[in-house]
């Protein structure tokens, strides 16, 4: 079962909007997905929605001009935002980056894998998972 439908990218580097792209198509086609290339304009729409507010946020660590520690501590601040999911986005994250960041708000943490095949398993996992307060609750049922 996918809980969501309505997803966020943010995210700097086109090859990887184009990798989520894909294994998010291939998971399950009914899932939308709008993507941005810069925090600042992400922030800028996204503080003016009323309706059609993302599932989840999938958001990239490392950015020019805002990096992702700045964007998520004002997605936080935006009230019809504030329940909507953030996963954080990298390459790598060091212990004190998790800690900064589950401190900030972040439900949860995907590495940027080199193997399509990889990404599309833990993105397929990661949209399986209720996410609740701060921790993931694992579904009963089929994934």
């Amino acid at each position: 079962m996918i809980f969501y439908k309505r997803v966020l990218l943010i995210d700097d580097d086109r090859d990887d909007h184009e990798f989520f792209m894909e294994a998010l198509h291939e998971i399950d086609s009914s899932i939308t997905c709008t993507a941005f290339f810069d925090g600042e304009q992400a922030l800028g729409r996204l503080k003016n929605i009323a309706s059609e507010v993302p599932d989840l946020i999938i958001l990239d660590t490392n950015m020019p001009k805002l990096n992702g520690k700045q964007i998520l501590a004002e997605l936080k601040r935006i009230p019809n935002l504030k329940e909507v999911p953030v996963v954080m986005y990298s390459t790598f994250f060091s212990e004190r980056d998790n800690i900064e960041l589950t401190n900030l708000g972040a439900m949860h943490y995907l590495a940027k894998p080199s193997k399509f095949d990889e990404f599309r398993s833990s993105l397929k996992e990661l949209l399986g998972r209720k996410m609740v307060a701060r921790h993931l609750e694992e579904e009963e049922g089929k994934q």
